[in-house]
């Protein structure tokens, strides 16, 4: 057997927006380090941490690590935003900068996007992998069916809030990338609900029903883990339903295109 060929299949690009995050930082790049093969790669935007957040990242020596660093905070959507752009894989995984992966998610959302444009898996707790928790019921919160003919219902989910869309848990093909960026000038949170609306409105999105993250649930999480106030939440369905206007008219260019 020869053990010194070049590895098959798709290469990976890993997109991580770190803001302050040297608390977490060395467990989670040790698990996604551990998941990549030599060929794969780790996009790094900083978003002008003030901790020793690139000091952490520089120590690692690993020639599959990219790092980049904004001189002022843009906010974590433009920040990942940024990090996409500079994806050059075949497939790219999105992560946080405080969960860990499990093991074998590399493998489990390429698969998964050999037939999809973008795939989102559940997720569990990191410490006791319980299922991630909705946030009004607390029940385990998981996705549902990810048939083409269920588009309106998951988009229906998306604008009530309760479709668990986690960017950490998500996959992109590279070629899904041009409907992808630029993100709508308007967004200002939520890229991964961004991304999983442009995909449904496509109709190549694809749900994987085993977790491939354990999530760190802490008081600094981008993603709220309990209700917000009306206000809040008005203003975020009128963006997403912005969001679902502006993927029609995407997929639609991308296909006159095609």
């Amino acid at each position: 057997m020869d053990t010194t060929s070049a590895p098959t299949g798709p290469r990976v690009s890993v997109c991580m927006a770190v803001y302050n995050g040297a608390r977490w930082l060395t467990p989670q790049l040790e698990s996604i380090l551990d998941e990549l093969r030599s060929d794969d790669e780790i996009v790094i935007v900083d978003d002008a941490s003030t901790d020793d957040s690139v000091a952490l990242i520089e120590t690692l020596a690993d020639p599959r690590v990219r790092i980049l660093r904004h001189e002022t905070n843009r906010g974590y959507v433009a920040t990942f935003e940024h990090a996409l752009s500079l994806a050059t894989r075949d497939v790219i995984l999105l992560s946080d900068q405080d969960d860990v992966w499990v093991h074998g998610r590399r493998d489990l959302l390429c698969a998964a996007v050999e037939s999809a444009d973008v795939a989102a898996s559940d997720l569990v707790l990191l410490g006791d992998g319980a299922p991630l928790p909705h946030p009004l019921t607390r029940r385990p919160w998981r996705l549902g069916r990810s048939r083409p003919s269920d588009r309106i219902r998951r988009q229906l989910t998306i604008w009530a809030g309760v479709a668990p869309y986690f960017g950490c848990a998500m996959a992109v093909r590279r070629e899904f990338l041009p409907t992808v960026l630029p993100f709508p000038t308007f967004l200002t949170e939520s890229h991964d609900l961004w991304i999983a609306t442009a995909a449904n409105a496509a109709a190549s999105l694809e749900h994987v029903h085993s977790p491939s993250v354990q999530r760190r649930l802490h008081e600094a999480n981008a993603s709220p883990s309990r209700p917000r106030g009306v206000r809040a939440v008005l203003r975020a369905r009128v963006m997403l339903v912005r969001c679902s206007v502006e993927a029609v008219r995407r997929t639609r260019r991308s296909r006159r295109g095609a």
